[in-house]
């Protein structure tokens, strides 16, 4: 896979130009992320919120835009990749797949002896 080349922009220009991205589609053209359009088809909400939650967990980006671009694009292409080595119910992106997953409950012995 080629390294991605970030346009000649401002950190403003680079801020306009994700303000004008809607799809899955657009954001990986913009950053020039390789993708096989059948994986995105199937995954495309999954790929963008696991993106978001990466951005989320990158703490503070860099303030220069190429390099702000360069760090975008990997996370995007980290956060594709998920999606292409597994799938949405593994993954778990959003939380109605995790809202059936077995809880561990405490409850105090006493509670169950009736504080005899």
């Amino acid at each position: 896979m080629s390294p991605t080349i970030a346009p000649a922009l401002t950190l403003e220009d680079f801020e306009l130009d994700l303000d004008e991205l809607s799809s899955a589609e657009d954001f990986l053209g913009y950053f020039g992320v390789e993708f096989d359009p059948s994986v995105v088809h199937v995954n495309r909400l999954h790929i963008l919120q696991r993106f978001h939650d990466y951005l989320d967990q990158a703490g503070t980006l860099p303030e220069e835009p190429g390099q702000r671009f360069a760090r975008y694009a990997d996370l995007l292409r980290e956060a594709y990749g998920d999606f292409v080595t597994s799938d949405a119910r593994t993954e778990k992106v959003f939380r109605v797949f995790r809202m059936n997953e077995p809880r561990q409950v405490s409850i105090p012995l006493t509670d169950l002896v009736g504080g005899a």
